[in-house]
């Protein structure tokens, strides 16, 4: 029995990566970490800053995501985000950058408490690829 779906990871550049051969992705939805498996219910949801996880036959991957939007239709996942790193590919330095950033955004006096919120999110996630 065939337990495979298709992912497709879209950014602002390109299509950043295509899967054929995926047995399951843990998304960081707004409502908490979601499983996705071969013939989920039909989804849409936002993401927050997290990781993406995926499992698949040819080997598992886990990229870095600030934000976005995720849909599961017909065993099809599709994920448009205007940032996102490979965990693998992601230097000391270049996280050190992004905490850095995020931790000068929580400065701002104008900073309304949906993105306090998720710059706490996004710096959680940062300190804790260290």
């Amino acid at each position: 029995m065939n337990e495979e779906f298709k992912i497709e990871i879209v950014n602002p550049e390109k299509s950043f990566l295509v899967k054929e051969d995926v047995l399951e992705v843990i998304v960081p939805a707004f409502e908490g970490e979601m499983g996705i498996l071969k013939d989920h219910i039909s989804i849409i949801s936002f993401l927050k800053p997290g990781i993406i996880k995926i499992l698949s036959k040819s080997g598992d991957e886990n990229y870095y995501v600030e934000d976005g939007i995720v849909e599961f239709k017909n065993d099809n996942l599709s994920i448009l985000t205007s940032s996102i790193y490979n965990l693998s590919d992601l230097d000391k330095s270049t996280k050190q950058n992004l905490l850095s950033q995020a931790e000068e955004e929580t400065k701002k006096p104008e900073i309304n408490d949906q993105s306090k919120y998720l710059i706490d999110q996004k710096i959680e996630v940062l300190k804790s690829l260290n």
